[in-house]
């Protein structure tokens, strides 16, 4: 492994329509964000990820960009980012653009200029020519649907792999390649210093488009036949080889993201993958539930980690984000053990190896919405959704509760800053309702408590930073036929980890860092007290971090249960509902 400049940061990821804001139209807005810079920068925040705030008319709140150079007059003005990228800077953190450039808005000027004829915008998309009554292919949209649409005009299809207002472009064509380039020339200019490419293994499209009878048409697009070629050209042209840069893959591959996130092949810093966060998906459906599988998500972690270390590849960690439900709900507990379940989790990921991103309210453990009717849903996928599931046979009481469990807008409610009013988020009418539980989580409350959520994100962020073998350590994988537990350790050096060839602990390129280091991680996934053996490597290690007080429950007859120190073979260690017992060598 490659010594990598970005492996201690962290990234916080902002959803602007709902962070803060500062003009009271219900809308989150630049200048809110401004305004909690210093409450970032005391989390420990390293680069903003701000999700898109270009021009768009909002059909997917603004993943449908009408205009990549601009700031959308709901969000702020230019001045605005400006000032933004230049406070961030002054406090240490750098502001990360979400690039959407699989697709623009059908109210771009690119796609307006296509549908009034002009041959050389409509090679900017593609589009297909044939009967109105039959698609060029049975390919679905991922927002339910056929992926394609009539013009009659222009008697023509256009293919959308997402909302029908939201036209794939045609990366084969280079003066669309050379377009979404001085897109990223111009955000360089400003000063951005990184980037998120939204779903951007699904741009290169083959070159013949045929139906799919085994699926719904992604195994013909995704990670298609040009993209490595095509990010290799857009990161070599742009010079954003040396800046943080995330790629969004949908579906994609373990091998692919190797390739996509070796320094190597110079093309992307990190990768998103969803697998881990499709465990709980009945038969693969998103909108089918079922309990979690939880030895399914340990194998899914344990093969993507050591695939990407052993190939050189980099993981973005992440259980939450603007299209995902909030893992409190999903795989913790949102009662009693809120607090204890969202701090495992937190740790689980963190301290994995990889680079970790916070969705806000994460830190404080915020829990999904509940809405009650649909009427309260924002979010075009949801709503297509419900009208689906309805279509399928399901009762509206049956469809509103796959969307409380499932919808994008469990994540987009406003961030929960006080027990004031509507949490602090505005002085105006949210956009969409804030969650009712509120005034028991939010920043107020937990800032001040060191025992709090907030209190526990704060010291894995500065965790990170401290102990190299958090940012540049090996892992290996322990308890693995144990569904209830995931236990890794993590090693820097010639240390003696348990079950880890120590001849592996040495990473290439480690110039300047400190050897010898190790820890074991060891996370309960359940609501009930599970037991395990202590290994005997453990001998003389202490607790670093844990969501419980005091000392860890060792038991046995070499167990000092007084200092929750392990001393020899022959013990246990009991993990409380959802605990996470961090260890170290030589820690008090």
């Amino acid at each position: 492994m490659e010594h990598r400049a970005f492996s201690s940061k962290v990234i916080y990821q902002i959803y602007p329509k709902s962070f803060m804001d500062s003009d009271g139209d219900g809308l989150g807005d630049l200048g809110g964000i401004i305004r909690k810079l210093d409450y970032l920068e005391g989390l420990g925040a390293d680069l903003l990820w701000l999700t898109p705030v270009f021009p768009s008319p909002q059909r997917d709140n603004g993943y449908d960009v009408a205009d990549y150079c601009a700031i959308d007059p709901r969000f702020g003005t230019m001045a605005d980012m400006e000032e933004l990228i230049r406070q961030s800077g002054s406090r240490g953190m750098g502001i990360m653009l979400d690039m959407v450039f699989n697709h623009t808005s059908t109210s771009h000027p690119w796609f307006q200029k296509a549908l009034a004829g002009e041959k050389e915008y409509q090679d900017y998309y593609i589009f297909r020519e044939g009967p109105p009554d039959r698609c060029p292919t049975n390919w679905q949209s991922k927002f339910g649907g056929p992926a394609w649409e009539y013009l009659p005009a222009l008697k023509k299809w256009y293919l959308h792999l997402f909302d029908v207002t939201q036209a794939d472009l045609n990366w084969d064509n280079p003066r669309v390649r050379e377009e979404l380039k001085n897109v990223i020339r111009f955000w360089k200019d400003k000063g951005v210093q990184g980037f998120r490419f939204d779903v951007i293994n699904l741009v290169s499209k083959p070159e013949v488009l045929e139906d799919d009878f085994t699926g719904d048409g992604r195994r013909f697009y995704s990670d298609g036949p040009h993209i490595h070629e095509y990010l290799k050209e857009l990161v070599r042209d742009t010079g954003i080889g040396d800046m943080v840069t995330v790629g969004e893959m949908s579906s994609t591959s373990l091998d692919n993201c190797i390739r996509y996130s070796s320094p190597q092949e110079q093309e992307l810093s990190m990768c998103f993958n969803f697998h881990h966060l499709k465990v709980d998906y009945a038969h693969g459906d998103k909108w089918s539930l079922m309990e979690p599988d939880r030895m399914a998500l340990k194998e899914l972690f344990r093969a993507w980690q050591l695939g990407m270390q052993d190939g050189g590849g980099w993981n973005a960690l992440f259980w939450c984000n603007h299209d995902q439900p909030r893992i409190v709900s999903r795989l913790g507990d949102e009662g009693r053990f809120r607090t204890e379940s969202a701090k495992m989790l937190a740790a689980s990921i963190h301290l994995m190896r990889g680079t970790p991103y916070i969705y806000q309210g994460e830190e404080l453990g915020m829990t999904n919405a509940h809405y009650q009717d649909i009427s309260q849903y924002r979010d075009v996928e949801s709503l297509n959704y419900y009208r689906i599931l309805l279509d399928q046979g399901k009762t509206w009481e049956e469809a509103l509760g796959i969307l409380a469990a499932r919808s994008r807008d469990n994540s987009r409610t406003p961030m929960q800053w006080s027990a004031g009013q509507n949490a602090g988020f505005t002085a105006g009418t949210p956009w969409i309702m804030v969650i009712d539980n509120y005034p028991a989580i939010n920043v107020e409350n937990q800032k001040a408590d060191p025992q709090s959520v907030y209190g526990f994100y704060k010291k894995l962020v500065a965790l990170r930073k401290e102990k190299t073998v958090i940012s540049h350590g090996r892992i290996a994988f322990l308890e693995e036929e144990n569904p209830d537990v995931l236990a890794y350790e993590r090693t820097l050096g010639d240390g003696t980890g348990a079950g880890v060839d120590s001849k592996k602990q040495i990473p290439e390129g480690r110039s300047g860092l400190k050897e010898d280091q190790h820890l074991v991680v060891l996370c309960n996934l359940t609501a009930r007290d599970i037991t395990i053996p202590a290994a005997p490597a453990w001998a003389g290690y202490g607790k670093l971090l844990g969501n419980y007080e005091g000392a860890p429950k060792f038991t046995g007859d070499k167990a000092e249960r007084d200092s929750g120190r392990y001393t020899a073979g022959g013990g246990y260690l009991v993990l409380r509902p959802f605990e996470v017992v961090v260890l170290e060598q030589g820690a008090s």
